[in-house]
């Protein structure tokens, strides 16, 4: 997959952020571009963290806020992190088809729905995704 250009990230990060919504919606953006944009050079604990957001944002229903609370306790544990399979299609919904969406509840929604299309692009490490979540009671 070739990478989108970057300012789109901090185009998107920019509106994210000055949402300062009580959920931290900004984390989504941050965790769908990270697997989505991910490479084979790409730090595992990178992959990890973004696969953990996505799944407890999708399947769990989590804020940014607390994917990000959840992110923090990943963090205090120091181990090697695993090395996921990259999947060939990362989703339906890029990035540029989020900022395509008119500002406010439209791109906000949108936000959610490419997080839950690149998850699914990942769904086979879901079972690796929720034994590191049950394994360190992050979700």
């Amino acid at each position: 997959m070739a990478d989108p250009p970057e300012e789109l990230f901090h185009e998107l990060s920019f509106y994210a952020l000055g949402l300062a919504d009580a959920g931290f919606t900004h984390q989504h953006v941050v965790d769908a571009w990270a697997a989505q944009t991910a490479t084979p050079a790409t730090k595992p604990i990178k992959l990890t963290f973004a696969l953990v957001g996505l799944y407890l944002h999708v399947e769990r229903g989590f804020t940014g806020k607390a994917v990000q609370l959840a992110h923090l306790a990943l963090a205090r544990h120091k181990r090697t992190w695993p090395a996921f399979p990259l999947p060939q299609h990362r989703g339906d919904i890029t990035i540029k088809d989020v900022l395509d969406a008119p500002p406010g509840p439209e791109r906000n929604e949108m936000i959610h729905q490419w997080a839950a299309s690149v998850w699914q692009a990942f769904i086979e490490s879901k079972p690796s995704i929720e034994a590191l979540v049950e394994e360190y009671r992050v979700g």
